[in-house]
């Protein structure tokens, strides 16, 4: 009998079929107070860092564009606005309480017919080949099990000359901010999770998987191997807390 393959969830290593629900339980946990965190953990900097990732999108007024492990709906609001009313922004997330959050938010805003929710893996998209122009993943590719079959993935739904943007949490560039960076993360991440969401092991586990992550060079390498992108930019955010890589699908 072959083995079953293994990946990590924070700091453990278990069976990668394991991995999915286990993130879900995360994200079921946090999902009512989500954009609180985002705003209380990054000091409001997350819009930031997104708004930066949307004026490198390039987005124009009728592309297609998905927004992967979009959540709440920040990122695809914003594109919306771009794409227009001869475009539209597919709202993308594998659990089901952030997307609902995410399309009531999209509601409230009377975007239905600009954005559409839906519910999927990011390593099976439910896209024709060559049918998108631009791809966002915005702090998710992390809990990804397989961040390869995914990459190939969006690799294979964006057109010839489209655009992937993974913004994600990434390696401080100088050892005092990571020092700092590195207490912070442990010492006090956790606790702002006890407090606020009475969930501090979902907020351990944020500050593990950050570090289990791959850093800069390694995922910009693993967006080459993927096939298909013939050139991927690399930009530290925060000295590097953040880093926003862009690929472009030849």
């Amino acid at each position: 009998m072959q083995k079953e393959s293994s990946t990590h969830f924070g700091f453990d290593e278990i069976p990668a079929s394991e991995k999915q629900g286990r993130v879900a339980d995360v994200f079921d946990s946090v999902a009512s107070k989500y954009d609180l965190m985002n705003n209380v953990l990054s000091f409001g900097v997350h819009h930031l860092w997104k708004r930066f990732t949307l004026e490198l999108c390039g987005l124009r007024p009728g592309h297609q564009v998905l927004d992967l492990a979009g959540g709440t709906g920040d990122l695809a609001i914003k594109q919306a606005s771009k794409v227009g009313e001869s475009g539209q922004v597919y709202l993308a997330d594998i659990n089901a309480a952030m997307l609902q959050h995410g399309r009531d938010r999209v509601i409230d805003k009377g975007l239905v017919n600009r954005i559409t929710a839906i519910q999927c893996n990011a390593e099976i998209l439910p896209f024709a080949d060559n049918s998108l122009d631009c791809i966002t993943i915005a702090f998710g590719l992390r809990n990804v099990t397989d961040k390869e079959k995914a990459l190939a993935s969006m690799q294979r739904v964006l057109k010839p000359g489209g655009r992937l943007c993974v913004l994600e949490f990434s390696r401080p560039i100088c050892e005092p901010l990571e020092k700092a960076y590195d207490f912070y993360s442990f010492k006090i991440l956790p606790q702002l999770g006890e407090w606020i969401t009475q969930d501090r092991d979902s907020y351990q586990y944020l500050a593990e998987s950050i570090r289990m992550h791959p850093d800069q060079e390694s995922l910009k390498q693993m967006m080459l191997d993927a096939g298909g992108f013939d050139e991927v930019e690399v930009h530290n955010l925060s000295g590097g807390i953040v880093a926003l890589h862009r690929a472009f699908k030849y």
